[in-house]
């Protein structure tokens, strides 16, 4: 019995993590392929002119994949990835729910951007949605009201 517990207390106690599953060392496969459509969706808009101030920022109220600048505006953009139009596409996956997180994500980081890269004054801002759909990349601009 004084053995059995010796023994789980030197697994508790054992500083080295056990092996982190392969998947979980470069994401899942279904984070890869958020990855690669966010770096497209990046790409597709730097050579449209805007400029990248962060990428996945993140609060409780949750996540967004780009800030940009574009000219003296302020530009959130969530990227949705699909493989296939089913239900909706990729587009139709930005609901009322996600609307609503981005905005209080935004609301919540927009002071830190505003001081970072708007000294001094209050930019518009709009939020923008690119939707990657197999190969074709959709700009949807202004896609939702704030």
């Amino acid at each position: 019995m004084a053995r059995q517990h010796a023994a789980r207390l030197e697994a508790i106690s054992d500083p080295t993590p056990p092996p982190a599953p392969r998947h979980a060392r470069h994401g899942s496969p279904a984070r890869q392929r958020g990855n690669r459509a966010e770096d497209r969706a990046l790409a597709h808009l730097q050579a449209a002119g805007l400029v990248l101030l962060a990428r996945n920022l993140q609060c409780r109220a949750g996540e967004i994949d780009l800030v940009m600048r574009d000219g003296q505006e302020l530009v959130f953009v969530e990227v949705r990835q699909r493989s296939h139009s089913r239900h909706g596409g990729a587009a139709a996956s930005v609901d009322a729910g996600k609307q609503r997180r981005l905005l209080a994500t935004a609301a919540w980081f927009l002071p830190q951007i505003r001081r970072a890269h708007f000294p001094g004054r209050e930019p518009g801002c709009r939020f923008d949605v690119l939707a990657v759909d197999g190969h074709t990349i959709h700009w949807l601009k202004s896609a939702f009201l704030s």
